[in-house]
């Protein structure tokens, strides 16, 4: 009885912790990805003649939307976890007062987190494209969904889950891992 007590008591305290997390962060992601999305309304009124003119649909939702080099649902999970992980603890480790009590030095910061967001695109992001962001794939890939783009093809909805999950649980991981290490 002591076990089935203690279970729901954990039960409790895991539900009451997601729902902080959906209540904090959710109204930041939705932002994020409606900001997105009026980013990829822009992109396709900027390519507006170009549209019509390519014939590769793939193309066409590579301006909006990542895709993986190789479909394979636990590789590229994977990878889109590796590369949050990369990013999110990197930065935090960079910005912890515990590391530095000052921060970096002034502009340093922006420097610092631009040249690390394009390492992992440079070496991690050729697998997927490296989402790292599940605004930066869901916004555009509605966009693409909704807006008229001559001659598309589909949004590949199949493998939209990918870049949300996958940052999702590398930005969750390296929280922890940060906070494990009083970082």
């Amino acid at each position: 009885m002591e076990v089935m007590r203690t279970s729901i008591q954990r039960l409790r305290w895991v539900s009451r912790c997601a729902l902080e997390i959906s209540r904090a962060w959710l109204p930041i992601w939705r932002h994020s990805s409606l900001a997105a999305s009026w980013g990829a309304a822009l992109v396709w009124l900027h390519y507006l003649p170009h549209w019509k003119e390519t014939p590769d649909a793939s193309a066409k939702l590579g301006c909006f939307s990542t895709a993986p080099g190789i479909r394979s649902f636990i590789p590229n999970l994977l990878s889109e976890i590796i590369a949050t992980f990369v990013l999110v603890f990197v930065i935090g480790a960079l910005f912890s007062k515990s590391v530095s009590p000052s921060g970096p030095a002034a502009g340093l910061g922006a420097y610092l987190v631009g040249s690390l967001v394009w390492g992992i695109g440079l070496s991690l992001g050729g697998t997927t494209g490296y989402a790292i962001n599940p605004a930066r794939d869901l916004g555009p890939r509605i966009a693409h969904a909704i807006l008229p783009v001559a001659g598309k093809g589909s949004s590949d909805w199949g493998y939209a889950p990918i870049p949300v999950i996958g940052p999702l649980l590398g930005g969750t991981l390296a929280g922890l891992l940060l906070r494990a290490l009083s970082i």
